[in-house]
C-alpha cells in the first residue's frame, strides 16, 4: 500500500465542492434522551467517504434530538478537520457566551429548534429560549434552523418578525405531499422568504412521499419559484440540499441510496439550478 492510499480520505484528496446541508453523527455508546430511540453507530468518517464519492465534500452536522443539548459528539467531529464542515447545535438560554464562542470557532453557524420530535426543543419554552438567545445569536451571525410542520410556519414567522434573526426551514419547510395549494402555510412561507429565510430541500420520506418522491416535485418547484422571486437581483434562490443521512426513519440495513435523495432536486429543478443548490452551502454557512 502506498502512502497516499494509506491516508484518511480527507487528507488523500481535497474535499469535493458540493455541500450536504443535513447529516447526523451518532455514537452508539453516548447517552440518549429518555424515551427516545437508541441510534446505531454512525461516525463522521462514514458519511465523509460516502458524500465525497458523490461530489460532496462539505457537511453540515445537525444536532439530533436524541442528544438534547449535549453537543459534544458534534463538536468533536467538527474539530477533526477544522474549517471543512459546519454545525448546527441545540442549546437553551443557559448556554454561556464562552461555550458559544468555542462553538463558533469550531464551525457552528446556527441553533436548531425541533417542533416535531416528542423530545425536541421548541415545545413549551422554545419561544422564551429563542427570545433570550436572539441578541447573542445575532452578534455571532448565526441563524435559527427549524424542524417544523407546515402548520407551524405562521408561529415561526411571528417569532422571526420579533427577533430579526435569519432562519433555515428544514425538510422542505414541512410542506408535505398532501398539502393543499391554498393552505395558509404557503402565505407564511412567502413572508418568511421575504425576511430572508432559507429552505432546505431534504427529508422527502418525512413528507408523505415514497421513492422516487415524484409526489413532491411540484412542491419543490413551487418553493424554488417563490425563493427565486424573493432573492435579490443577481442572487441565486436561498435553497440548500440535505441528505438527512443516516436516515433514522429507516432500518439500519435498509437505508436509501445516497444519490436517491438528491435525484428529486435534479429532476424537479434541472441540472443548472440543482448544481447551484448543491453549492449554496458555501453562501449560507461561510
Amino acid at each position: 500500500m502506498d502512502l497516499v492510499s494509506a491516508l484518511p480520505l480527507s487528507l488523500a484528496q481535497p474535499p469535493a465542492p458540493g455541500w450536504d446541508g443535513h447529516v447526523h453523527v451518532f455514537d452508539a455508546h453516548a447517552p440518549v434522551a429518555a424515551g427516545h430511540y437508541q441510534p446505531v453507530h454512525r461516525p463522521l468518517s462514514d458519511i465523509e467517504a460516502l458524500a465525497q464519492a458523490h461530489g460532496v465534500g462539505h457537511l453540515v452536522l445537525v444536532q439530533p434530538s436524541v442528544y438534547a443539548c449535549d453537543n459534544q459528539l458534534l463538536l468533536q467531529a467538527l474539530a477533526r478537520e477544522p474549517g471543512r464542515h459546519r454545525g448546527v447545535v441545540v442549546v437553551d438560554a443557559s448556554v454561556t457566551d464562552a461555550a458559544l464562542a468555542q462553538m463558533q470557532q469550531l464551525g457552528v453557524r446556527g441553533v436548531r429548534f425541533n417542533l416535531v420530535s416528542p423530545v425536541g426543543n421548541g415545545l413549551g419554552n422554545g419561544a422564551e429560549d429563542l427570545s433570550a438567545l436572539a441578541p447573542r445569536l445575532a452578534a455571532l451571525g448565526w441563524h435559527v434552523q427549524w424542524y417544523a410542520r407546515a402548520s407551524d410556519l405562521p408561529a415561526i414567522l411571528a417569532w422571526h418578525q420579533r427577533t430579526g434573526l435569519p432562519c433555515v426551514l428544514d425538510h422542505l419547510a414541512g410542506l408535505h405531499a398532501d398539502l393543499p395549494g391554498d393552505d395558509p402555510a404557503w402565505q407564511a412561507l412567502d413572508r418568511l422568504l421575504a425576511l430572508g429565510a432559507w429552505v432546505k430541500l431534504s427529508g422527502w420520506y418525512r413528507l408523505g412521499a415514497q421513492a422516487p418522491y415524484a409526489a413532491l416535485f411540484t412542491t419543490i418547484r413551487r418553493v424554488a419559484e417563490r425563493a427565486a422571486h424573493h432573492a435579490a437581483a443577481g442572487e441565486a434562490p436561498r435553497l440548500v440540499w440535505g441528505s438527512d443521512w443516516p436516515h433514522t426513519s429507516f432500518a439500519p440495513d435498509a437505508l436509501p441510496a445516497y444519490d436517491s435523495v438528491w435525484q428529486p432536486v435534479l429532476q424537479a429543478l434541472g441540472p443548472a439550478v440543482a448544481q447551484a443548490v448543491r453549492e449554496a452551502g458555501l453562501r449560507l454557512y461561510a
